[in-house]
C-alpha cells in the first residue's frame, strides 16, 4: 500500500560520545537488527559532526556499501587494502567492505597547516547492503561539484543498470541509487518514481508535493509512491535514495 512517513529531526536517536556527536536515522548503536528496521535497502543514515584532530581510528566493516556525503569541513579515509582519500564537500565516496576490511576515518582539519585546527567535519553516511556477499573489498572517488551546482537532481552513486554510464561511482547493488541535489530558494527538483524512496534533508529546507515541510535533518520514506515534487524554501541540500528492492 503506497505510504508516506515523516520522521523529524528531533525525533532521531541522538548521542554524543566525547569527539563525535551523531543523530541517527535509523537504530544504529548497540544491538540493533539493521535489516529489521531498515527502508527499502537503506540500513544506515547517520549525520556526524567529528571534532577536529579526531575521528574513528582503524575499525572493520564487512558485506555493506559505505557511502560518505561530508558537508563541511573534510575527512581523512585510510583502509587495510591500501586506498587513501581526503573527502570533502562535492566529492563523492563509496567504499565496499566486501569479506571484510579495516579503515579509519578521521577530521582532517589538524592536517592543513601542520597543527590542529578547529573546524569540525560535517558528515553523512548511508549505508545498504551489496548484491553478493564476500566480494573484494574496493574504493571508489570522484569529485561531482560542477554537476551540483547545475540546480539539477544529480546521481552520485548507484548499482541501477540504467546509470551505468551515468553515475559518478558504482555500487554493488543493482536496486539501488543515490541522488543529490543543491538548490536556492524557489528551485525544484522530481524525486524518483521506485518503490522506495528515502529522503534526507541535509541542509535547508523546502515542500514536498503531496505532504508538505520539510526541515534540516527531517527525512521523508515514500513506499509505492514517487514522482514528487520538491521546490527549496531556502539554499538546500538533498540526498536521495532510489531502491527498488527491500531487505524484507
Amino acid at each position: 500500500m503506497p505510504s508516506m512517513a515523516v520522521q523529524r529531526a528531533g525525533d532521531r536517536a541522538h548521542q554524543r560520545y566525547g569527539w563525535l556527536e551523531s543523530w541517527q536515522s535509523f537504530p544504529f548503536a548497540g544491538n540493533f537488527d539493521l535489516a529489521a528496521n531498515a527502508h527499502g535497502l537503506l540500513v544506515v543514515n547517520n549525520e556526524d559532526i567529528v571534532d577536529a584532530g579526531s575521528g574513528f581510528d582503524m575499525h572493520q566493516h564487512r558485506d555493506a556499501e559505505i557511502v560518505t556525503w561530508v558537508l563541511s569541513g573534510s575527512l581523512v579515509h585510510q583502509d587495510s587494502e591500501g586506498h587513501s582519500g581526503v573527502v570533502h564537500p562535492g566529492l563523492a565516496q563509496r567504499m565496499s567492505s566486501g569479506r571484510g576490511i579495516l579503515h579509519s576515518e578521521r577530521n582532517d582539519r589538524w592536517r592543513a597547516d601542520g597543527t590542529r585546527g578547529t573546524e569540525p567535519v560535517h558528515v553523512v553516511q548511508m549505508w545498504i547492503p551489496p548484491d553478493e556477499f564476500g566480494i573484494e573489498p574496493s574504493y571508489q572517488e570522484l569529485p561531482i561539484d560542477a554537476e551540483l551546482d547545475s540546480g539539477r537532481l544529480v546521481t552520485v552513486a548507484s548499482g541501477l543498470p540504467r546509470h551505468r554510464d551515468h553515475a559518478a561511482i558504482g555500487l554493488n547493488n543493482r536496486h539501488a541509487g543515490l541522488h543529490a541535489a543543491r538548490l536556492q530558494t524557489g528551485q525544484s527538483v522530481t524525486l524518483p518514481d521506485a518503490p522506495y524512496v528515502h529522503v534526507f534533508i541535509a541542509r535547508g529546507s523546502g515542500d514536498i508535493e503531496g505532504f508538505g515541510h520539510l526541515d534540516q535533518g527531517d527525512s521523508l520514506r515514500l513506499t509505492g509512491i514517487g514522482g514528487q515534487q520538491y521546490t527549496a524554501a531556502e539554499s538546500t541540500e538533498l540526498l536521495i535514495w532510489e531502491m527498488h528492492a527491500a531487505l524484507r
